[in-house]
């Protein structure tokens, strides 16, 4: 079992990276929501790991935080016909804060629009974690206390617009980050979906 990665990130793409671990390059597969909080190239890192033994390969996918890869290995483990592919683009589409409110608030729609996940397989991940034995309690607490910005939900809210019209998640993600570096005054959505579609254009 590899718990963690420790060394210098060598290569980085928004979907995985190489670290380099005393001479050994080992590849990771990674969420954009780790991707994004990724130190420069040639720096120190250390990423939490999941390691997945299969018959046809042995993978490793990372994390940033303890959040996401207990996220991640929840959807594993606990929703039925969820691997790694439709984890990981969970993670991607949406903010640990923001899925949990949509789990406990019953939202299928917003899980739906993720990028992989149609309406059958967001109606199980309502289904088979809200029912987990103190799972739907603890997220309402976090929910209650880290319930997402207005910001947050504009961001997301964009995201998840752009992912609809057809543009893939790492687009999206790049798009809407490229409009926030423009100005100070975070956008309305409908705004941050305009200037978007101008860059994407």
């Amino acid at each position: 079992m590899i718990a963690f990665l420790e060394g210098i990130l060598a290569e980085s793409l928004p979907t995985q990276i190489v670290v380099n671990v005393h001479g050994v390059g080992y590849q990771v597969m990674i969420p954009l929501s780790s991707f994004e909080r990724l130190p420069p190239l040639g720096s120190a890192v250390k990423i939490l790991t999941h390691f997945a033994v299969r018959e046809d390969a042995h993978v490793l996918y990372g994390f940033c935080s303890p959040g996401e890869r207990d996220l991640f290995r929840l959807l594993l483990h606990h929703v039925t016909g969820v691997g790694p592919k439709i984890a990981l683009s969970v993670l991607s589409g949406l903010s640990l804060e923001m899925f949990k409110s949509a789990v406990v608030a019953g939202d299928t729609g917003t899980i739906s629009k993720i990028s992989g996940v149609g309406k059958k397989t967001a109606e199980r991940i309502v289904l088979e974690l809200k029912d987990k034995l103190g799972v739907a309690a603890e997220w309402e607490a976090s929910s209650a206390k880290n319930a997402p910005s207005q910001d947050d939900v504009r961001l997301h809210d964009a995201v998840l617009a752009l992912i609809s019209l057809g543009y893939k998640q790492v687009e999206a993600h790049k798009a809407i980050r490229a409009v926030m570096k423009t100005g100070e005054v975070m956008p309305s959505s409908e705004e941050l979906i305009r200037q978007a579609l101008k860059i994407l254009s």
